[in-house]
C-alpha cells in the first residue's frame, strides 16, 4: 500500500517517520484508493505525507507533525480495535468525538467485514471470564458449542492487544474412520485437512492479507501436535483442539510446553474419541488429574451452548440418549 500527497506549506521545518503497529491491517487503514489517508492529510494541510506499508513519512513544523501524529494514532487504535475505518470515523476521531462502535457486553472482538465475534452462550461467557484469571483452560463439550471458535477469538484479541507475541494452534492428526496414509499428497497436504477448521475460524477474525503476513512471519502458527515436542511456548496463546484424541503422554508433552507469559486453552469432546479402545484419552486423564489446582479451570459446555444449525442440538441429544 503506497500513496504520496503533497501539502500546501512551502516551508519544510523537519521530517519524521511514523511506524504503524504491526497488528494494523494497512489496506483497511489506508482505505480504497488511499481515501482514508487522503482524508487524514486534508485535515492537516500544513504537513506533507508519504505513506508506504507501515511507514508514514511526515514533513512540516514540529507542532504540525505532532498534531498529525495524534490524529494518526487515534485512527490507528480505532482501526485495530474495530477492523474498520471510514472517512466519517476519521473526522470524528480528529474532532475528539467517539465514532459509533458495535458494542455489547459479550463482545470479544470485531472480525472481518464488520462481523462481531462475541460470547453467545452461558458457557462461552464463562470461558471468556475464566481466561482472564487462569493460564490453563479446558473447554469440554459437544460439537457446535463454540469451544474452539471462542478460544481462537480470545487468542486473536490478545494478539491485537499486544498481550502476547504469538498464537499457536494445534490438533492431533488422528483418523476419524479414514487412514491418513491413503490420502493423496505429501505430509503437509495430508495433514492440512485436519487443521482446516482452525484456518476457517482465523479467516473470520483477521483480514486475509494480514493473516497471510502473520503466518509467513510465524506470528500465527498452525501445526500438528507432533510438531510441539521440544518447544517452549512463551508469550503465546497456545490452543490444542480435539484433545480427546491425544494419548496421556501426548497431552503431558503438550501441557509441559507452556512458557512464561503464555496461556493454554485445551478443547475437546469426550463423545468423539477416535483413539483405539485400548488407549485412554489424554483429555479424560487430565480432567481427572487437575481437579482443584489453582490457575487451571475447566469449562463444561453442553447442548444449550450449541450455536450451529438448530438440528445439531437434536442430533447430539439423540446420540447421547442411545449410547
Amino acid at each position: 500500500m503506497c500513496c504520496c500527497i503533497t501539502g500546501c506549506n512551502p516551508f519544510v521545518f523537519m521530517e519524521t517517520v511514523l511506524t504503524l503497529l504491526d497488528s494494523l491491517d494497512t489496506p483497511t487503514f489506508y482505505g480504497v484508493n488511499n481515501q482514508n489517508i487522503l482524508c487524514l492529510k486534508n485535515q492537516h494541510a500544513d504537513v506533507r505525507v508519504v505513506a508506504r506499508g507501515y511507514q508514514v513519512k511526515v514533513t512540516g513544523s514540529e507542532k504540525a507533525i505532532d498534531s498529525f501524529e495524534k490524529s494518526l494514532r487515534r485512527c490507528e487504535e480505532f482501526c485495530i480495535r474495530n477492523n474498520r475505518l471510514t472517512e466519517q470515523d476519521i473526522l470524528m476521531l480528529i474532532r475528539g468525538d467517539k465514532p459509533q462502535e458495535q458494542t455489547t457486553d459479550n463482545l470479544i472482538l470485531h472480525g472481518v467485514n464488520g462481523k462481531s465475534v462475541y460470547a453467545r452462550s452461558t458457557n462461552q461467557k464463562a470461558l471468556v471470564e475464566a481466561y482472564e484469571e487462569n493460564d490453563l483452560l479446558f473447554a469440554v463439550g459437544p460439537a457446535g458449542s463454540g469451544k474452539t471458535y471462542t478460544a481462537i477469538a480470545l487468542a486473536v484479541r490478545a494478539l491485537k492487544n499486544r498481550e502476547v507475541r504469538r498464537i499457536i494452534l494445534s490438533r492431533p492428526a488422528v483418523e476419524a474412520g479414514e487412514k491418513l496414509g491413503f490420502l493423496p499428497g505429501d505430509m503437509k497436504e495430508k495433514i492440512d485437512p485436519y487443521l482446516q477448521p482452525l484456518y476457517d475460524a482465523l479467516q473470520d477474525m483477521i483480514p486475509a492479507a494480514k493473516l497471510t503476513e502473520f503466518m509467513e512471519k510465524g506470528t500465527i502458527q498452525i501445526a500438528p501436535l507432533a510438531f510441539m515436542r521440544g518447544r517452549t511456548l512463551s508469550d503465546a496463546v497456545v490452543i490444542l483442539d480435539e484433545a480427546q484424541n491425544t494419548t496421556v503422554l501426548q497431552l503431558k508433552m503438550f501441557l509441559t510446553r507452556l512458557g512464561l507469559g503464555g496461556k493454554m486453552i485445551v478443547t475437546g469432546d469426550m463423545t468423539q474419541i477416535d483413539l483405539p479402545a485400548t488407549q485412554k484419552s489424554g483429555l479424560r486423564d487430565a480432567l481427572e488429574r487437575f481437579k482443584g489446582i489453582k490457575g487451571i479451570k475447566v469449562i463444561e459446555f453442553n447442548e444449550k451452548d450449541i450455536v450451529r444449525h438448530p438440528l445439531v442440538k437434536h442430533i447430539v441429544a439423540a446420540y447421547k440418549e442411545n449410547k
